[in-house]
């Protein structure tokens, strides 16, 4: 039986606006006996802050960054800039997922567009909107400017369960032909 790869979500990041990294999920390829390194990936996503502020006088808040490099012939980064000045990356492993050739479901794909990656930016807003709605939340406590001054000893990581396991929802359930919802 002929085994088909498709594109799969490698890790999902989310950079504060002072871009100091609030959140990292990382999810394994399958069939990879080795596991990912978040080191790698928070590399990867260091890379492209110069890309959003390269791009930044010609878009506008809140916009689709679209494609922001790819890494190489397997590994791909995508952006988004919410309107509070936070960026949403997704790092596209074109290789990440395995299906069997007869599977009707996951057709072969040979390239993403940007709109394939436009539902599941948008859960990913939808997960941080719903996270600055909690009344125990306070986004100056991630700020690193913040918490510096502030809190010494606590992260700036986003720890919420709820937007945890939401991002965790979108990165394992997103494929080119399926919504994130």
């Amino acid at each position: 039986m002929t085994i088909i790869k498709t594109p799969a979500i490698a890790c999902i990041g989310v950079i504060g606006r002072h871009n100091n990294p609030l959140h990292i999920s990382i999810f394994p390829a399958e069939g990879e006996k080795e596991e990912r390194s978040k080191l790698d990936f928070s590399f990867m996503l260091s890379t492209c802050l110069d890309i959003f502020e390269a791009r930044l006088p010609e878009k506008n808040v809140g916009q689709d960054f679209g494609l922001l490099q790819a890494v190489d012939e397997r590994l791909a980064m995508y952006g988004w800039l919410t309107n509070t000045g936070v960026k949403l990356v997704i790092i596209v492993d074109m290789e990440g997922r395995q299906s069997p050739a007869n599977d009707s479901r996951t057709p072969p794909v040979l390239g993403l567009k940007n709109s394939d990656l436009t539902p599941a930016f948008q859960a990913l807003q939808k997960a941080y909107i719903n996270l600055l709605r909690n009344p125990f939340y306070t986004p100056e406590d991630h700020s690193p400017n913040y918490a510096n001054a502030h809190q010494p000893a606590t992260s700036t990581q986003i720890t919420s369960r709820n937007f945890v396991n939401e991002v965790n929802r979108i990165g394992r359930v997103w494929a080119p032909t399926i919504a994130s919802r």
